[in-house]
């Protein structure tokens, strides 16, 4: 199968996942087989709480209509044409171990892997079983050639010739001790982040609304953290979060609100209790961390701009994303978190890259 005909096939599965749009549905007729696969997927939507809670229609419909733009022709083009690829060569078998904290989180490393001519072998989150395994059958009815190079494995892998493990900073340890002698993209926990000015418009800061609230909160692009100047105005701020105001009726998402705030009340710290802020939605509590729990969002007071550049350039290693309208080294505007393009990878690390060069790679005995 030659890199035109993977993306003939991409491009296909991309018109399909671009009927699901953030506000509905919109058909187009003439997505192949779209009446079978349009049926399974609205199944695994309508069911997929049971065995995820955090998996609500809504937020599984918005990782769809945000990968069915990612998946533009254009933007397609855009991101393949940049490599070289040796179709020549036989595949690699890729170790792909899924994240399972918001929808499809990994289907990046997914495609791509797909896309580099090798072979994945693919460990799924116990959180998001479903959702992969039908793209993969959308792919293999565009292209029965797919069926030999897509592989979801139950248990542990074997047989493999590289690895992208995506976990925690515990399971990190886990992934580089029982697969470090392979050539490997292991990605540990990251946060991030928003830089205000206290300029910002209504509208910019409803948009950092969706960046913080939209998949509880649960991703890596979230917005954990603030960095605020000294006189700021929390209120604004606020106001822009009650337009997820609903969402404190979602009892896992109350039971996390509501026991954090228990836990910070009590706390006997006299700074720590008296530097939270309550808008009876979501918490903010000064911290100089960046990992906030579920229903709180951390902020911390800069001097000046100098300053919190400063802070992210030394704790880069700790930050997925900047989202700011300051003049800071690659900030996304507001809004943008969940939506990368395909050419903006987890933790800055080309994995197409990785992927293409180790298919070159002659095998070890």
């Amino acid at each position: 199968m030659t890199i035109k005909d993977r993306k003939k096939s991409l491009k296909e599965l991309g018109k399909f996942l671009r009927q699901y749009k953030y506000n509905g549905f919109q058909e187009d007729k003439s997505v192949k087989n779209n009446e079978l696969f349009r049926e399974a997927l609205d199944h695994i939507i309508k069911h997929a709480q049971e065995t995820n809670p955090w998996f609500t229609p809504e937020n599984i419909r918005y990782a769809l209509a945000s990968w069915g733009e990612a998946l533009k022709p254009e933007k397609i083009d855009r991101w393949l044409d940049a490599y070289e690829f040796s179709d020549n060569l036989p595949p690699k078998n890729i170790g792909i171990i899924m994240a399972g904290n918001i929808p499809m989180v990994g289907f990046h490393d997914f495609i791509s892997t797909l896309m580099s001519g090798n072979k994945v072998k693919a460990k799924l989150s116990s959180n998001d079983k479903q959702l992969l395994p039908l793209m993969a059958k959308f792919l293999e009815y565009q292209n029965p050639e797919f069926k030999e190079q897509i592989e979801f494995v139950p248990d542990t892998l074997k047989n493999i010739d590289g690895v992208i493990a995506t976990g925690s900073d515990n399971t990190a340890r886990y992934f580089e001790y029982y697969f470090g002698k392979y050539p490997h993209i292991i990605r540990k926990n990251r946060n991030s982040v928003a830089v205000l000015t206290g300029n910002e418009t209504e509208e910019e800061l409803e948009k950092l609304a969706d960046d913080i609230m939209r998949y509880y909160g649960l991703g890596c692009r979230n917005i954990s953290k603030i960095f605020v100047p000294k006189d700021y105005d929390f209120n604004k701020l606020f106001k822009a979060l009650l337009k997820y105001k609903d969402l404190i009726n979602y009892p896992k998402y109350a039971n996390n609100y509501n026991y954090n705030k228990a836990v910070y009340l009590m706390s006997t710290d006299a700074h720590e209790r008296n530097s939270l802020l309550d808008n009876g939605l979501v918490l903010l509590k000064e911290d100089v961390n960046y990992s906030s729990p579920i229903g709180t969002l951390f902020y911390e007071f800069y001097e000046n701009p100098e300053q919190v550049k400063k802070i992210i350039e030394k704790d880069k290693d700790k930050i997925q994303a900047v989202v700011s309208n300051m003049d800071i080294p690659g900030a996304i505007p507001f809004g943008q978190t969940q939506k990368p393009e395909l050419w903006e990878y987890a933790d800055g690390v080309d994995t197409m890259d990785f992927l293409v060069n180790l298919k070159k790679e002659e095998k070890k005995n």
